[in-house]
């Protein structure tokens, strides 16, 4: 049975939506592999992730159709010191009732091009579990490349889990130096 896609409306995320995604990542941390969670956090710590990564200058967006939150994704400090300036981290998460449905595909989209606007030249996507195909094939989909897998990092639901590095350049990132209007750009801490 082949499912069409779903309109969605890609927006940055605000206060309001955070009890929708907060419900979305619940459903991650406690059934599957892709968060390395365990216990949910609550819709106040997911206020709090979101004001940081806002704090931060980078992107935190929803998809939604008819006012419903179908999914959501952020980009986060790929490491915190000074020179992973220019390399980013994407989050993603999709309701699971909606799975293969161009949610995912339109939201990391939306992501990329954000993220490349603000200067940023590498993104990394480091996917929970070997085994989270659909993930993987995203970040194929959208012009990651996998770059390793770290075996048996993680330890959930009674089993060893690995994490899949993929990796894509943003914009002209191989084309020399930032522009000067870039070399300001916000070092993260932690």
């Amino acid at each position: 049975m082949i499912t069409a896609p779903l309109p969605v409306t890609v927006r940055d995320a605000t206060a309001e939506d955070m009890a929708a995604i907060q419900a979305i990542y619940s459903f991650y941390v406690t059934k599957s592999c892709a968060s390395f969670e365990e216990i949910p956090p609550s819709v106040e710590d997911m206020q709090a992730r979101r004001a940081r990564t806002l704090e931060r200058g980078l992107p935190y967006l929803v998809a939604e159709t008819d006012g419903e939150i179908l999914g959501y994704t952020y980009a986060g400090p790929f490491r915190f010191r000074s020179a992973y300036r220019y390399t980013i981290e994407d989050s993603i998460y999709v309701a699971p009732g909606v799975a293969r449905r161009g949610i995912g595909g339109a939201l990391l989209g939306s992501l990329i091009e954000r993220c490349t606007a603000l200067g940023y030249r590498q993104m990394i996507g480091v996917i929970g579990d070997s085994a989270n195909l659909g993930s993987i094939s995203l970040h194929r989909k959208m012009g990651f490349r996998q770059e390793g897998v770290l075996r048996g990092i993680g330890l959930k639901f009674g089993r060893w889990i690995d994490a899949v590095i993929m990796h894509r350049p943003l914009g002209n990132a191989d084309m020399g130096l930032p522009l000067p209007e870039q070399t300001g750009m916000k070092i993260f801490t932690p």
